[in-house]
């Protein structure tokens, strides 16, 4: 920061000491009404208002013009440091529109990025109106909080509709259940469509509802739609035996290889299984879907079978009538199996969803549930996009693709 009148440069650290030593000396609290950050809040907004009146006006206070100052205003803002009670001025032609609290606006931007931020983490209407009552000291109505997460939507309809990268290495397409009320409350399932791109980032490609007709045409116009938004090419689609999503997936993109979820496979065989078993059992598994060629996992496969396979031989059953779906992943390099096989990113991805969505029982509509479950996806990449790193070792898994698929990924 630099002094504006002597043109020094001004020790940010020793101003804050100098502000702090004196709050402390007459007794201001650092928080609160009253506080020191309060009013150093409403001496920032009511000098970039004043700052504002004169570039409206054209000139300082007591300038000539036709239109001058008329005084101020009192209004209260909520503010990330709770309520503050600032100065606005006027101007006597009534043609002045702030932009820093704009007229009848009663919330800083920072405000509602706390609300959204909230809602994110799972937190109900009413958590968030008591959560700004006990921190902040302020009254918002739950019928405030729903306005300010309603606004999100034309984000939301942005964000579907944003262009794509040109080829994704990987793409994964998984389910998450919601309970939505349709006459009564049902199940229903809501699809995310998740890409890994050429530069090793989760992107978040959409959210769609299910309406329980998965079919050929439900699948062929959602990835359609993937690449009307500019994807030319997907060289693996990992799926969990979705009724016509092979088929879709090879219409769109010929040269596509649709490879069976093997996290879904893995997931189903502790479904079957008592929890006191589950790391003795993935121990045993994981020789399986890690050996080197199929002979060698059969073989592993065979073991654990003799093993576990007289106390739990639906286990065995669904390993056996998945083996055909489940054996090209073994064709690949081990860095490409480490992409398609890594459960970290999708895991955390479903985990989120799930939470919010558990917080809030069912919604009304799939509008709402859309809603909500976007709001997650935006709070996990600060730009909005939906994107973060998928792996530390992405080099080696590039290599590897640019390998196996020539010429395809650049």
């Amino acid at each position: 920061m630099i002094d504006p009148v002597t043109g020094e440069i001004i020790d940010q650290k020793e101003l804050a000491e100098q502000l702090l030593a004196q709050a402390i000396e007459q007794g201001v609290g650092l928080v609160g009404p009253g506080g020191l950050l309060a009013g150093l809040t409403k001496t920032v907004l009511e000098t970039a208002l004043e700052a504002e009146m004169t570039e409206h006006l054209g000139h300082e206070r007591h300038g000539p013009g036709p239109n001058v100052r008329n005084g101020t205003r009192s209004k209260t803002v909520l503010t990330e440091i709770g309520p503050v009670e600032i100065e606005v001025p006027r101007d006597r032609e009534g043609t002045f529109e702030p932009q820093i609290v704009k007229k009848r606006k009663r919330r800083l931007d920072g405000m509602d990025e706390v609300v959204l931020s909230l809602s994110a983490r799972r937190l109900t209407t009413g958590e968030i109106a008591a959560h700004f009552e006990e921190v902040y000291g302020a009254a918002v109505s739950k019928d405030t909080i729903s306005r300010i997460t309603e606004k999100v939507c034309e984000e939301m309809a942005e964000w579907a509709n944003r262009p794509l990268d040109r080829v994704y290495p990987v793409v994964f397409i998984d389910a998450i259940h919601v309970k939505v009320r349709d006459g009564q409350v049902r199940n229903k399932p809501f699809y995310v469509v998740l890409g890994v791109t050429v530069n090793g980032e989760r992107d978040i490609l959409g959210i769609w509802a299910g309406d329980g007709g998965e079919g050929a045409k439900f699948w062929l116009g959602v990835l359609t739609e993937i690449k009307n938004r500019g994807v030319e090419d997907v060289c693996i689609a990992v799926c969990d035996g979705l009724r016509g999503l092979p088929d879709a997936i090879t219409a769109v993109w010929e040269l596509a290889m649709v490879q069976a979820c093997v996290i879904h496979l893995i997931r189903n065989t502790f479904r079957f299984a008592s929890r006191h078993y589950w790391e003795e059992m993935g121990k045993d598994l994981k020789p399986v879907y890690t050996a080197p060629t199929e002979a060698a996992a059969r073989e592993r496969f065979e073991e654990f079978d003799e093993k576990w396979g007289a106390q739990y031989p639906a286990i065995s059953r669904l390993w056996r009538n998945a083996w055909a779906e489940f054996a090209p992943f073994l064709d690949w390099d081990v860095e490409i199996r480490r992409v398609v096989c890594s459960t970290n990113a999708i895991e955390s991805l479903n985990a989120r969803y799930r939470r919010a969505v558990r917080a809030r029982g069912h919604f009304p509509n799939d509008a709402a549930a859309l809603k909500c479950l976007y709001l997650v996806t935006r709070s996990l990449d600060p730009t909005g996009r939906g994107r973060a790193r998928w792996a530390t070792r992405w080099k080696p898994a590039l290599n590897a693709f640019a390998i196996a698929f020539e010429g395809r990924i650049n």
